[in-house]
């Protein structure tokens, strides 16, 4: 371990008259992005093979229902048309189902980031001496903050916090505000 490293790192364990709560405090923000940021690139891979394969499925859902459709409505083969038409009916409805959870994951992820952005932000301001202790700086860090959010809850989620609503109320107003909304979609 090079000595920048050492440095740098934690001192808990041997603090010295240099040890700084704030040191150790930008520390674990940067052990929180990068957790947030490896958990993201992780299940990303994994989301784009499942997004792939039911974009496939789908596609083949639509080959199976024009063939189908080319076949006798009458005898044992009208039978069997229907029995196989009926089942993907039933596929392609769990297919879109997917795909909308997939939307989701998309806008999960979204808030992923904007956390990631909001702890890098926040920790270039507590490591910058010439800025901690400015109010403005952090007028404008909340600013840059709420400017992230892309829906009108998240933005009242945040306001409510910053005007002094306890955060576990304001995010129980917000979820149940999504809970309200359904199964709507927000596509950005």
């Amino acid at each position: 371990m090079s000595e920048d490293v050492k440095k740098n790192g934690t001192r808990a364990h041997t603090p010295d008259l240099d040890w700084s709560q704030v040191r150790e405090t930008m520390l674990m923000l940067e052990v929180a992005t990068g957790q947030i940021e490896a958990a993201m690139k992780d299940s990303n891979s994994s989301v784009d093979v499942l997004t792939d394969s039911f974009t496939t499925m789908a596609g083949y859902l639509g080959m199976i229902s024009s063939s189908l459709n080319q076949l006798p409505d009458e005898g044992e083969v009208g039978e069997t048309k229907k029995n196989v038409m009926e089942a993907a009916s039933h596929v392609t409805g769990m297919v879109h189902q997917s795909i909308m959870a997939f939307q989701f994951y998309d806008k999960l992820t979204q808030r992923l980031a904007h956390v990631t952005h909001s702890l890098a932000v926040l920790n270039d301001l507590v490591g910058d001496r010439g800025r901690i202790f400015n109010p403005q700086e952090w007028v404008m860090l909340q600013q840059k903050i709420r400017s992230k959010y892309t829906t009108v809850d998240e933005c009242a989620m945040f306001d409510a916090v910053m005007d002094g609503t306890p955060v576990r109320e304001a995010l129980e107003t917000y979820m149940n505000g999504m809970k309200d909304k359904g199964s709507d979609v927000d596509l950005f």
